[in-house]
């Protein structure tokens, strides 16, 4: 189902040079507030979780997965271009997995690796803090990636409406709110996050079973739909 085409010209996409700039950025600024928690506060463990988890977790990586999963195929949707790979002799559901792939790589790219360097300036990786949220960016990197490229295919105000989900439900919401923090994608990595460092420090507000079926439960539906989507898409001079 993996098409080697179909990846090159979404990684090209995926990493010109606007879209790249704030790839790096964001992962930069995590770096940087590291390093500056870490000389003000020292080798703090509750300050690691706290940055991790709040900007980290948090901030950087959806908007890192909004970036990917909506820059893998709604530009070509928005501006036609999508018509010609449609055109060629390629099944529209390798076309979905193929540029899901691409934007899961292109998210814990840029989410996990800073996630682990900024861990260990933090605090060494102490309590197992580092690799836990490490782990839990890997997690929510392909949720992200699923749930976005499906946002993309479906409407052509994506990055909007995927930046309103990451800034407002997931980074607001999601904190301060009981209820909302049990639909959010945040939680559930948490819970995998959790489970790795075996302490208080990493919580959530789900269990690691309900985390883990509705990571789970949320990818392969939005992949699911998002190839249904793209099926139904219809090219010029087809019935």
């Amino acid at each position: 189902m993996y098409d080697p085409t179909v990846a090159r010209l979404t990684y090209r996409a995926l990493l010109g040079r606007r879209r790249a700039l704030i790839l790096f950025a964001l992962p930069a600024l995590l770096i940087a507030l590291a390093a500056a928690v870490r000389g003000f506060t020292g080798a703090d463990d509750q300050a690691a979780a706290d940055v991790l988890g709040g900007f980290a977790l948090g901030t950087m990586v959806p908007i890192i997965g909004v970036i990917a999963g909506t820059g893998a195929i709604a530009p070509e949707i928005d501006d036609g271009s999508v018509v010609y790979l449609l055109s060629k002799p390629i099944k529209r559901s390798s076309i979905i997995f193929t540029k899901l792939i691409v934007a899961i790589a292109v998210t814990m790219v840029f989410s996990a690796v800073p996630t682990l360097i900024a861990g260990y300036l933090l605090n060494g990786n102490g309590q197992q803090i580092a690799v836990a949220f490490t782990v839990a960016s890997l997690v929510s990197s392909i949720a992200y990636a699923a749930l976005f490229l499906l946002l993309g295919t479906v409407s052509r105000h994506a990055v909007v409406f995927g930046l309103v989900y990451a800034l407002v439900w997931e980074a607001v919401f999601g904190t301060l709110i009981a209820g909302a923090r049990t639909l959010s994608v945040q939680q559930w990595s948490r819970a995998v996050a959790h489970e790795v460092a075996g302490n208080d420090l990493v919580t959530s507000d789900v269990s690691l079973t309900t985390g883990t079926v509705l990571l789970v439960v949320v990818t392969v539906l939005a992949t699911w739909y998002a190839g249904r989507k793209l099926r139904t898409l219809k090219l010029a001079g087809e019935e």
